[in-house]
């Protein structure tokens, strides 16, 4: 493998040069870039590009932690987070947490041990004491999921205006009994979602009925065992806002093998408007997240920061959609 020490000695110039060179220096003339450039493809000869960047303290690496890596939603974001991170010589790394702060902390030591320029939280675990102190030693951002108080950028949509017209859209197509499927965790998202279901059944005289919550884990098992616990009910729902579209699906499963029509005997609502929703029988009512949007607009906050262009912490919140197809109105 060849060396730098090979590259120089081959084109008669110093060492130092040849680093001038790699770093694109303008001190070195263009012929000697040329005659140094040549010399690098003859040899085959590859920089060490870790070593340079740590002596530049940068790694150009980008931490993204991400709860569930399997998520479907995910994919949008990740996808804008990378094309930002990509046109800016960024890479990234996608680190899966579990939601297990311990393992949160374990991938902040690579931030600490400078072997990443900046973290983007998707559903931070820590407190919201511990990520202010992160935030004020490093570029971190949070998307999507944010903790509240915390001195930190993030990047979301309005949830509780998302839910509350979801379940106003099915009290206007004349349901009382309207089902709700969260879940059981400290997310923004989630609280802020079962508030706004909460509050539109107030503001439209319709008593709050505990029995009518329960709870899942996002996915679409336990979208199908809660279907199976409404339509247990002596008296069931006539509709069901799930806080997840994986969720939702699975309950409409369940609702069809008890022999259930959708929509006719039970409306559903969904949330994140996942490439699923579309293609599934009937096609979900949703509400549509700006993914790839909020994706690009994390990295781009991450970057000012890295750059020294952001002094304070920004709030930014995209508009969604709410997206009305068969599964609520046929």
């Amino acid at each position: 493998m060849s060396t730098i020490q090979d590259v120089a000695r081959l084109a008669g110039v110093s060492v130092a040069t040849v680093s001038r060179v790699l770093n694109n220096s303008p001190s070195v003339t263009a012929e000697t870039k040329d005659l140094v450039n040549e010399t690098i493809k003859k040899l085959n000869y590859q920089p060490n590009l870790l070593g340079r960047n740590l002596r530049r303290s940068q790694t150009k690496m980008i931490l993204v932690l991400l709860p569930n890596i399997s998520n479907p939603f995910y994919a949008g974001i990740v996808k804008g987070i990378e094309d930002v991170a990509h046109k800016n010589g960024y890479n990234v790394m996608l680190c899966n947490t579990d939601s297990d702060v311990s393992r949160e902390r374990i991938y902040m030591d690579l931030l600490r041990n400078r072997l990443s320029d900046g973290v983007i939280f998707m559903a931070p675990e820590v407190n919201k004491e511990e990520l202010t102190e992160i935030g004020k030693l490093y570029p971190v951002v949070q998307c999507c999921e944010y903790k509240e108080g915390a001195s930190v950028s993030h990047v979301s949509i309005d949830n509780f205006s998302a839910a509350y017209k979801a379940t106003r859209h099915l009290i206007g197509l004349g349901h009382k009994r309207i089902g709700f499927l969260g879940c059981q965790n400290t997310f923004i998202s989630t609280i802020q979602r079962e508030n706004g279901y909460k509050k539109a059944l107030a503001d439209h005289d319709i008593p709050f009925d505990q029995t009518l919550v329960k709870y899942g884990d996002y996915g679409f098992t336990s979208g199908v065992r809660a279907g199976k616990q409404f339509m247990a009910m002596k008296e069931r729902p006539t509709a069901l806002f799930a806080i997840s579209d994986m969720m939702a699906i699975g309950a409409i499963k369940s609702a069809k093998e008890e022999g259930l029509r959708i929509p006719e005997d039970l409306a559903v609502v969904g949330f994140d408007n996942i490439s699923f929703a579309a293609m599934y029988d009937p096609m979900l009512t949703t509400i549509s997240q700006p993914k790839y949007d909020l994706g690009c607009a994390a990295m781009d906050l991450v970057l000012r920061r890295i750059r020294g262009e952001l002094d304070q912490p920004e709030d930014l919140f995209l508009e969604h959609e709410f997206i009305i197809r068969e599964s609520t109105v046929k």
